[in-house]
Parts: structure tokens; C-alpha cells; sequence
């Protein structure tokens, strides 16, 4: 079992001014302890979850490449981009750069969207749930395109909702065949159909339905011609160790449950993390306890 850490909650001490020294000591412990990816959420708003707009939510995108400055190793994602919000074209771009300026780090983290406050505070775009997966579908298919050869598919695209002349990108990228996608979600007839389409790997919430949202994954694998094998699990979850590292046991327990249910990969949130020693307990007693699951 692979670790990564996943951050989400920024109200940390300092406020603005120490928000950028505070992210690159988080990932720079992060992967000198062993985790595998680093993600950040794809927010203008920050979830209601954690107190709405007036908490703090940096930007996705320019977080990671930030991250990627400081970084040599740990690989960067977002979890998830909320699609209606962008173009494909720009998209494809975006993490096109973030792949080159990281030396082949970046993953296509992508889901629908679910923040309807948000957008409709904000001025973004929310179509309709059906409206959103059939633009997820095609911005996956384009972002492919882009992707292709040395410069991108040449071909005209022709969908339902974009129509793109000539899928042009250069400078291209170093990840071949391309950057890692992951599709997060859970929804048995939609999302996970497309992962089995598309995506190298699932991001499914934590819980005893796991087996069951796996069983439907190998049922569309199986329908699409994929190895349902080569799709790596990965799900969510809480990485609470305890001030003074009191729960490790406990949280390798939980881990060894997720494994159990076919979970490959954990992105944790961890407990103000910007205390940093929660980091260095997980990769110090977390990390090789769970290597082999």
C-alpha cells in the first residue's frame, strides 16, 4: 500500500503571509517520510464542510506547481478538478505544464463536480448532472488527443458540447504514454464507467461498500476490454495519529481494513498538518508498516 497526502483545510497559524513557507516545509517532510503523491483540492470556495468561502482555499493548480518548485520526487494531483469549471483545451494545458516544469510528476485528477453553492455564488458553470458527465467524457477524449505525439492529435474534434480545430500542444509532455488519470467518484453507472474507459486510477470514499464499488469497476473493465488490474484503487481517508503519536496502531489498523477490501492507495488528510511532526510519525512508523499490504 502506497501513501500520499491530501490537503484540503488552510487555516493555518500566519495566516496569508505564512501560507506559502508553511506548504513547502508540509512537502518537503511529506516526501522525505515516504509519501507517494501529494493532492489539494480544486476550489474557489472552500467546502461547507470546513466553514464555506470565508475559510481559505488556495488556488489548485498554481499549489501544485509551487509544490513542484520546491520538490524533486512526490508526485502532484489534484483531487479532484471540478470539470464544469474548465475548458478541456486549458485544461490540457495546465497540467501539460505542470508535468514538463515538474519533470513528469503531474496526474489528471478529474471528477464532475458536486460544489452547486459554489458555482452558482461564484458565476461558474454547473450544468445538469447528465450535461456535466457527457463534458467529462469529452474533456477526457480531448485531453487524450492533446496528448498524442509529438505535438497532439491533428484531427479535428467533434463532440456534443466542444468542438476543437486542432488539438495543438507544445511544448508536450514528458509522461508517456501520458499523465496519470484518476477519475474520483463513486457513482456505479457513470463514474466508474468512465474510470474503466479512461482512467488509470479510481478515487472511491472510504467504507464497507468498497468491495461491492470495486466488483461493479471489474464489470465495466470487463465490458470496455481494460485490465481491470491495471487500475490503481485509491480512496480518502483520515491519517490521525494522535498528538504524540498515541493512535499509529489504531490508524495501521484502519489501513489494513482498506487494504483488505482491495485499496491500494490512502491519500490522507492529516490533523493540522502544519505541525509537521504528525508527518514524520506516519513516516516514520505508518509508511513501512503498510508497504506490503
Amino acid at each position: 500500500m502506497k501513501l500520499g497526502l491530501h490537503l484540503y483545510d488552510f487555516s493555518w497559524p500566519g495566516g496569508a503571509s505564512q501560507l506559502g513557507p508553511t506548504l513547502v516545509q508540509i512537502a518537503q517532510v511529506a516526501e522525505a517520510a515516504g509519501f507517494d503523491r501529494i493532492s489539494t483540492v480544486d476550489h474557489v470556495w472552500q467546502s461547507h464542510y470546513l466553514g464555506g468561502p470565508e475559510r481559505e482555499v488556495p488556488s489548485c493548480y498554481p499549489t501544485l506547481t509551487y509544490l513542484a518548485a520546491h520538490t524533486s520526487r512526490i508526485k502532484l494531483l489534484a483531487l479532484a478538478t471540478g470539470s464544469p469549471y474548465w475548458h478541456p483545451i486549458l485544461l490540457a494545458k495546465t497540467v501539460t505544464t505542470l508535468d514538463v516544469l515538474s519533470s513528469g510528476r503531474a496526474w489528471l485528477g478529474i471528477g464532475a463536480g458536486d460544489y452547486e453553492e459554489e458555482a452558482v455564488g461564484s458565476g461558474l458553470p454547473f450544468p445538469p448532472l447528465k450535461e456535466r458527465y457527457e463534458r467529462l467524457e469529452e474533456m477526457l477524449q480531448i485531453c487524450l488527443r492533446m496528448w498524442q505525439g509529438e505535438q497532439g492529435d491533428k484531427r479535428a474534434f467533434e463532440g456534443k458540447h466542444y468542438r476543437i480545430e486542432r488539438p495543438f500542444n507544445i511544448p508536450q509532455i514528458l509522461t508517456r504514454p501520458h499523465p496519470p488519470i484518476l477519475i474520483a467518484g463513486s457513482g456505479e453507472q457513470k463514474t466508474l464507467r468512465l474510470v474503466a474507459r479512461y482512467a488509470d486510477a479510481c478515487n472511491l470514499q472510504p467504507g464497507p461498500q468498497i468491495p461491492q464499488k470495486l466488483e461493479v469497476l471489474r464489470q465495466h473493465c470487463e465490458a470496455e476490454g481494460r485490465d481491470y488490474d491495471a487500475i490503481e484503487k485509491t480512496c480518502a481517508f483520515a491519517f490521525d495519529v494522535g498528538e504524540d503519536g498515541s493512535k499509529v496502531d489504531e490508524l495501521i489498523g484502519q489501513l489494513r481494513w482498506l487494504a483488505s477490501m482491495g485499496i491500494q492507495t490512502v491519500l490522507g488528510v492529516v490533523p493540522q498538518v502544519y505541525r509537521i511532526e504528525p508527518l514524520k510519525i506516519i513516516g516514520r512508523e505508518v509508511i513501512p508498516a503498510v508497504a506490503d499490504l
